[in-house]
């Protein structure tokens, strides 16, 4: 075999674009940062805007990214009963395929919300999307249908009035959902291969739409369900508890959590240490004065970030909480209106930049790389926007009411 024919299959073999797979909500084990995302624009502008495709039906679920493919969920109709899985091709946006079925659960909202509220999980060999409906499919990446539970069926007064938002994890051969609500409310681990329950627990009976998040403990995934009450720490493949901490917890912004440690919105914002092998947690600090707002945290080296309700940017130091600096998010002109509503999450790239859309539609990018945050871009994209963006090698996405943009030339 002669040198050019061994040259060319080596090139062959190698991947036309290297991809850092964002398979859940806030990226991966819902933390919201991805370092190894490179590359990732800090100019959002028409000239960044890779593509923009316009969507089907309304929803507040990131995109989902495996390798060259996007997948995002819809909901359309009238009353919302339309259920749509689409898939996109991460590099033109071209529609690849498209799978809808009918809502066989409840699909009342609030107005401001909707039926496709949760996040895909996925495992990079399937997608598993979950509904406000209790709708839980589970499709392979061209499509095909795997299996399909109508949750309502089981359990018909899993439900609220609100909508139902919490998105799902995967934890090796193990999909955890949060299905909490005022009336019959529970968590379950769901079999990735055949959407049977490996293991159902009851949850506190109150409105819930955080999501759960993986931490790792002696060198174990542990999932963190939280809730009104709490957090409750438990084995994903079994459901058993490893630890719980009754401090109460927020029913919106979910935990973020690093190096083994759970930085909790908990009166305030509470960093935990979960005991070795179990046991009671360790409250490290509890700082009153950092209370998130809807968004969730996000934690970068030593820092903690979080965006209260007046549109504040607060970093503080993660040994001790104590705040650092903090920044009003605002846009560059002079007479601009201050930002305060977000809803979606700041999610952080590999280069130093959170990356946050708020709900009239203006996109952030913030450097925190310093000893102060500083905004390096705004964007107007002109759309309400409720969801949290998606991060790539090279490229951000977000979905608007009405599109899903990515910002990038990878």
């Amino acid at each position: 075999m002669n040198r050019l024919l061994l040259a060319v299959l080596a090139t062959a073999a190698l991947p036309l674009t290297s991809h850092a797979d964002w398979l859940n909500f806030r990226g991966p084990a819902g933390s919201g940062h991805e370092p190894s995302a490179t590359g990732v624009p800090t100019e959002l502008s028409d000239e960044t805007l890779a593509w923009k495709v316009p969507l089907p039906g309304r929803g507040l679920g990131s995109p989902v990214l495996v390798g060259d493919r996007v997948f995002l969920t819809a909901a359309s109709g009238p009353d919302q009963k339309q259920l749509h899985v689409l898939c996109f091709s991460a590099a033109d946006g071209a529609l690849l395929w498209e799978r809808r079925f009918w809502a066989t659960g409840r699909t009342m909202t609030h107005k401001k919300t909707a039926v496709a509220a949760p996040t895909i999980a996925s495992d990079g060999k399937s997608v598993f999307a979950l509904w406000s409906s209790n709708d839980l499919i589970c499709l392979d990446l061209d499509g095909n249908l795997q299996w399909l539970r109508a949750l309502t069926l089981d359990y018909p007064n899993a439900s609220n009035s609100l909508g139902m938002a919490s998105s799902p994890i995967v934890a090796g051969d193990t999909l955890v959902a949060q299905i909490e609500n005022d009336s019959e409310s529970f968590a379950a681990g769901f079999d990735v291969a055949t959407g049977e329950n490996k293991w159902k627990i009851d949850r506190p009976k109150a409105a819930n739409w955080t999501s759960p998040t993986l931490i790792e403990i002696d060198e174990q995934p542990v999932v963190a369900l939280q809730s009104s009450k709490g957090i409750l720490g438990v084995l994903p493949s079994t459901g058993s508890p490893i630890f719980q901490f009754e401090g109460g917890a927020s029913t919106i912004p979910s935990s973020a959590a690093a190096d083994g440690r759970l930085y909790i919105p908990s009166n305030g914002l509470t960093a935990l240490q979960p005991g070795a092998n179990g046991g009671d947690p360790e409250k490290l600090w509890n700082e009153s004065a950092q209370r998130p707002g809807t968004a969730s945290p996000v934690v970068i080296g030593d820092r903690v970030y979080i965006i209260n309700n007046a549109g504040v940017l607060s970093c503080a130091d993660l040994e001790t909480g104590e705040r650092l600096w903090r920044i009003r998010l605002e846009r560059s002109e002079e007479d601009a209106t201050p930002i305060k509503a977000f809803s979606g999450s700041p999610v952080a790239a590999g280069n130093g930049h959170l990356y946050i859309f708020s709900e009239t539609g203006v996109g952030l990018v913030i450097d925190v790389s310093g000893d102060e945050g500083r905004i390096v871009c705004d964007f107007d994209l002109d759309d309400t926007i409720l969801a949290t963006a998606s991060l790539d090698t090279g490229a951000v996405y977000i979905r608007s009411d009405k599109a899903m943009w990515k910002f990038g030339t990878e």
